[in-house]
C-alpha cells in the first residue's frame, strides 16, 4: 500500500479491526518513510456479471431494467411491493453467486419466469408470451397447462 502523504511503498499495518457486521476490515497503517499514519478499509466487491444479449452484444447489468420487466408483467396484479423486491433480490443473488463474469440474457429471462411463476400465474403467462414469442393459441395453452400442473405455483398464487 502506497503512503498517501509521501507515496512511499513501504507501509506497515499496526492495527486491524473487523466491523460488527463482519463485512469491512479497517486497517491502521504507518509509513516507514515519513512515519505518518493512515487508515484503509477493505470491502468485499461482488460484481454482477455482464449480460450477453442474443445478438452477441454485451451490456452492464441494470437492476432497474429487471424491475421494469417484472413490473410490466405484474401490472394491475395483486402482488405486493415486498414480494417483488424479494423476487428481485433472489434473482440478483443467483446472478452474483454464480461466479460467472458473463451471463446470457436468456438465463436471466428464465430466472424471471421462475420468479413470476411463484408470484402470479397471469404475470407469468404475460411475460412468457413475450419472452418466448408465442405465435399461436397452442403455445398459450401449453404455458397455461404448465402453470396449472405446477403445485408450487398454485400454492403461491393462492396467497395473494
Amino acid at each position: 500500500m502506497h503512503c498517501p502523504f509521501c507515496h512511499a511503498e513501504d507501509t506497515q499495518v499496526i492495527d486491524t479491526r473487523t466491523s460488527e457486521e463482519g463485512d469491512i476490515t479497517r486497517r491502521r497503517r504507518r509509513c516507514s518513510h515519513c512515519d505518518k499514519r493512515f487508515t484503509t478499509y477493505e470491502r468485499i466487491e461482488l460484481a454482477m456479471p455482464v449480460i450477453v444479449k442474443k445478438n452477441g452484444s454485451r451490456t452492464e447489468f441494470e437492476s432497474s431494467k429487471l424491475r421494469g420487466s417484472l413490473m410490466l408483467a405484474l401490472r394491475k396484479r395483486p402482488v405486493s411491493a415486498d414480494a417483488v423486491d424479494a423476487a428481485l433480490q433472489r434473482i440478483e443473488e443467483k446472478l452474483r453467486s454464480s461466479g460467472e463474469r458473463e451471463i446470457l440474457s436468456g438465463q436471466i429471462g428464465e430466472l424471471v419466469m421462475r420468479e413470476l411463476k411463484r408470484l402470479d400465474k397471469i404475470a407469468y403467462i404475460r411475460f412468457a408470451s413475450v419472452y418466448r414469442s408465442f405465435e399461436d393459441i397452442a403455445e398459450f395453452r401449453d404455458a397455461i397447462n404448465e402453470v396449472d400442473l405446477d403445485p408450487k405455483a398454485a400454492k403461491n398464487s393462492d396467497k395473494h
